[in-house]
């Protein structure tokens, strides 16, 4: 008889996904089920519950247990073929032992702990300079101290894990997943004084790091003993100035070799961190409360490196040139007049070389006008009593306002204390009444929402003779940063990708909508994510197509989501204000960006949520007409604003002017260089995509005919005519083969991993010129033909190949009647191998789960990647699968519990805030919500949207004296708080 052959499990394959997750799952419940009630002893128990009964599970943990290990032999050069080995006489023979008993080795756990660590110990010898071996042998005296009840085991065990990391980064001082790693170790054993001291000794050593430096700051940030925001903002500034030195250092060295340094890898990875731990900055201080002071790191950041005039300066003489520019009344970006830097300077030179001209010019016209008095004769002459006078009658003013501020603070202390309140007493006198702490917390959002833009210190909202109340005034006064506030944190970046992310990044953190500017895989993605306190649009949209796709699912509307249980995160009147100040800065930053259409769509967007209600489309005209007009008419050559304008009127529905806008640009870019003439595969594929987007009833196939028409042209190369009719079955032949030709010439490009937009719409577009004259099944070989293009390493860091394979999904989607759900879903699950952080992927495989798998199976799925690439993001999605079916509270309750324990996760406040929504608004259990906002504010004290979530929350549960203490200790974090408590109590009394 023959033995089936042996076929290898193919680890990649994602079908086989869900098996690996099943085996985890029922691994983890062997060590975590608590809720198994058999007797191990009981002797009536079936032979069944060996698999999962509680008296065979000790036994499979117990570490004495040997289990059978087959050792395979050495591989064999050749290879039978078939599907079945034939089994030889020999080793049917004797005493029916079928397998040798030399390839059978009876292990221990101590078996296998001992024979791994040789192992290790080999390769480690072996190989000192794989970080990947020292890696794999920290990583399984985790595995070890998991095995091991005692506490001191594990600790003697996390003692080795130290150990044996110290000898690595010994042998490799400069590897950071090395150094990260034995920082992690260390954190585990040391006190936090301890751990922050091997912190800063590694930073002195590694200053020019990011990576070191951004986990340092994660670490020192969550520390809630040490956590001041003063001292942050130090930690902060010490990173921003060690980096930038690096960065500095970097450039002296390209410009020593003869390199460009804007074009200098190292020199680009540098910049980005950097402006990574920036964002990081700006998203510390707007979340504990100063959105002035984040506002105005961004206006200076953003002047300090895009505008900086174009002189060779040092860079202590552009920091003064920079202060006098701050210092002064000129309008910053995002302010309406603001010129930018360089502009204001020149200016300013005009304005000051005029005044010069004129006083020359009026002393050359005068005559003699008498002898001038010396300096010390002047100041005699001012002494006398006739110039005292003025004097004497400003100090009798300044007495007599200092008199009314005297009189106005008595009338004060003796209405506080009409109201029981001494003024004269500890500052944090108990309040008696919980809604009053509900009332101040109100109050404190509603500051928020409207205090966010810095106020310039000549402006005439602090000047006294605006005739501003003393209390409005003092907050003004508060609002005004001064260059010493931001001096600290100014760097200079040169790379044209770190100038592009500052800018992308600074319109994602105002709520505008700007196409996707990186890859879900980098940094800036996971680190954005990670600071969430509520849910941005960009992640929302996803969210809600969830929701209504299992909600419809289930045939009933159901209610709770996680929008329901955070609320919206802004007002109307504070997103306007933001959308005009993100549009003017918007503007001015094409200036430094010229022909990026990336930004230009943001500032027309930004202009129509500017002039209407959000997520408005029904205005008949369309509110960014007039502004991309004017931007046309000072660039008639920018084909990709045309195209972009276009767009925007389409989604209006305004698409006959749409047309007109394409048609035009289309035709007149044959007569432009060659620059212009190379966005025309981003006209062309816009286009077709709105014709689709147009198809409703009868009008379908016109809509078709013209989206091929329009692709007919760009295949074939010939000059764009508008629709006449449809293209004859040539035109569709040499737009097959002018599209093959130009997919074949991009090989070599892809190949170098030079890929730009251009190139993804040639690809697009001829996926969906085969989709509607071939068929859908020859558009997706066109894009499977792109991906096999790419090294699949390169696949994970470019963004627009993720922006490729998000087409290739919604392509597969559409057809997903005629297709096979299999086919749709094995692509789906591969592409999140490939970006696990991906929210579009997440809300394709829900879209596609409920209808060809069953909910176990995708829950299993996203345990998987909640275990082997945790995110906010994953955590999000599965959180709202389970809402939206209305899934046991059990469940919710595990996959809260499960982010939260997570060491990253634990610093999400967006994990924490809705934790303790659901337990309020849901699960109905007012005492564990107050267990959990304790934890929160310990993980996240930064986070004022956080604690007050406590006053407004959790006001039944937490006493008047408990919320005095939270607001105690909130000034002590150094929080900044705009209402102090008496207003409100004054305002209970007035109105009383």
């Amino acid at each position: 008889m023959d033995i089936a052959r042996f076929k290898r499990h193919n680890f990649t394959n994602p079908s086989e996904l869900n098996k690996q997750a099943l085996y985890r799952w029922n691994w983890r419940s062997l060590f975590f089920d608590g809720d198994i009630d058999i007797d191990a002893l009981d002797n009536k128990l079936k032979a069944t519950g060996r698999y999962w009964s509680a008296k065979y599970t000790a036994l499979e943990r117990h570490k004495n247990l040997k289990r059978i290990r087959i050792v395979s032999p050495e591989r064999s050069t050749t290879i039978t073929p078939g599907d079945f080995i034939p089994l030889p006489d020999d080793q049917n023979s004797g005493d029916g032992g079928s397998i040798s008993k030399d390839s059978l080795v009876e292990e221990s756990w101590e078996d296998l702990m001992l024979r791994k660590t040789r192992e290790f110990n080999k390769m480690s010898r072996e190989h000192p300079h794989d970080e990947k071996v020292w890696l794999a042998f920290a990583e399984f005296q985790d595995r070890v101290a998991s095995m091991q009840p005692q506490k001191g085991a594990r600790l003697q065990t996390l003692e080795k894990k130290i150990s044996i990391l110290e000898k690595a980064t010994e042998l490799n001082s400069d590897n950071e997943e090395l150094l990260l790693c034995l920082m992690n170790a260390y954190r585990s054993r040391d006190s936090t004084d301890v751990l922050i001291g091997r912190w800063e000794k590694i930073l002195m050593q590694h200053s020019g790091s990011y990576k070191l430096w951004k986990e340092f700051l994660r670490v020192v940030q969550g520390e809630f003993s040490r956590f001041k925001v003063s001292e942050m903002r130090k930690m902060y500034a010490n990173a921003i100035q060690a980096l930038s030195a690096a960065c500095s250092k970097q450039h002296r060295q390209s410009h020593q070799t003869a390199n460009a340094p804007s074009r200098d890898p190292i020199i680009v990875q540098q910049e980005l961190g950097l402006v990574d731990i920036f964002m990081s900055l700006c998203r510390f201080e707007w979340q504990a409360g100063y959105q002035e002071l984040a506002t105005a790191l961004f206006q200076a950041e953003i002047e300090y490196s895009l505008f900086c005039p174009s002189l060779l300066l040092t860079e202590q003489s552009k920091r003064r040139l920079f202060e006098h520019f701050w210092n002064s009344n000129g309008a910053r970006i995002g302010e309406d007049g603001a010129l930018g830097w360089s502009i204001w300077l020149e200016k300013e030179e005009e304005q000051r070389q005029k005044v010069i001209n004129e006083e020359s010019h009026k002393n050359e016209e005068g005559g003699w006008t008498g002898w001038s008095l010396p300096l010390s004769k002047s100041t005699e002459m001012s002494g006398n009593p006739e110039n005292k006078a003025d004097d004497d009658v400003g100090v009798q003013e300044f007495a007599e306002s200092d008199a009314r501020d005297t009189e106005q603070k008595d009338d004060t202390e003796a209405l506080l204390k009409m109201l029981g309140i001494d003024a004269d007493a500890e500052a944090d006198c108990e309040v008696k009444d919980t809604t009053t702490w509900t009332r101040w917390s109100e109050e404190e959002l509603s500051r928020d929402s409207y205090q966010w833009m810095p106020v310039h210190a000549k402006s005439d909202e602090i000047s006294p003779s605006n005739g501003t109340a003393d209390r409005e005034g003092d907050e003004q006064l508060l609002r005004v940063i001064l260059f010493e506030d931001v001096r600290e944190y100014l760097f200079s970046i040169s790379a044209e990708e770190a100038r592009l992310s500052l800018v992308s990044q600074f319109i994602d953190f105002y709520g505008g909508r700007i196409s996707q500017w990186a890859c879900t895989n980098s940094s800036s993605w996971a680190e954005k994510n990670l600071s969430l306190e509520a849910l941005p649009d960009s992640i929302l949209v996803d969210l809600r197509r969830v929701h209504d796709v299992l909600a419809k699912a289930e045939s009933g509307p159901s209610s709770l989501n996680l929008e329901f249980l955070l609320g919206s995160s802004t007002d109307i009147s504070m997103r306007t204000n933001m959308m005009k100040f993100l549009r003017n800065a918007t503007l001015l930053c094409i200036t430094a960006f010229p022909h990026n259409y990336i930004l230009e769509e943001a500032a027309l967007v930004a202009e129509e949520l500017s002039n209407t209600k959000m997520n408005s489309c029904s205005c008949s005209v369309t509110p960014c007409r007039a502004l991309a007009k004017s931007l046309l008419k000072s660039n008639r050559q920018d084909v990709l604003l045309c195209g972009v304008y276009a767009r925007r009127e389409a989604v209006f529905g305004n698409i006959d002017h749409a047309r007109k806008v394409f048609d035009m640009a289309l035709a007149s870019i044959e007569g432009f260089p060659a620059d212009p003439r190379s966005d025309a595969s981003l006209l062309y594929f816009w286009y077709a995509e709105v014709e689709l987007d147009n198809i409703s009833g009868s009008s379908s196939e016109l809509s078709s005919s013209r989206a091929i028409h329009i692709l007919s042209c760009f295949g074939s190369g010939v000059k764009y005519s508008p629709f006449k009719c449809h293209p004859s079955s040539l035109q569709q032949l040499r737009a097959h083969q002018g599209f093959k030709e130009r997919i074949r010439m991009l090989r070599t490009t892809w190949a170098r991993g030079i890929m730009d937009d251009h190139s993804i719409a040639l690809i697009c577009s001829a996926a969906l010129f085969e989709e509607l004259t071939t068929g859908w099944a020859a558009g997706i070989e066109v894009l499977n033909q792109a991906f096999s293009m790419v090294l699949p390493e390169r696949k994970s860091q470019s963004h627009q190949l993720e922006f490729l394979f998000n087409y290739y999904v919604k392509m597969l989607w559409k057809h997903h009647a005629e297709l096979k759900l299999s086919k749709v879903w094995d692509s789906i699950v591969q592409g999140l191998q490939i970006y696990p952080f991906s929210p579009k992927l997440y809300n394709a495989l829900v879209e596609i789960g409920h209808l060809h798998t069953a909910p176990n199976k995708l829950r299993w799925i996203f345990d998987d990647y909640c275990h082997k690439k945790p995110s906010v993001i994953v955590w999000l999605f599965a959180l709202s699968f389970e809402m939206s079916r209305e899934g046991s509270q059990h469940r919710i309750h595990g996959l809260f519990e499960r982010a939260l324990a997570n060491e990253r996760l634990r610093n999400s406040a967006i994990l924490w805030r809705c934790y303790i929504a659901y337990e309020i608004n849901v699960a109905r259990n007012p005492s564990a919500a107050r267990r959990i906002f304790f934890r929160a504010i310990h993980a996240c004290p930064w986070s004022k949207k956080l604690w007050l979530d406590g006053f407004l929350k959790l006001n039944l549960v937490l006493t008047a004296r408990e919320l005095s203490d939270l607001h105690e200790v909130m000034r002590d974090k150094e929080l900044n708080l705009r209402t102090d408590i008496y207003e409100i109590l004054l305002q209970d009394e007035m109105e009383s």
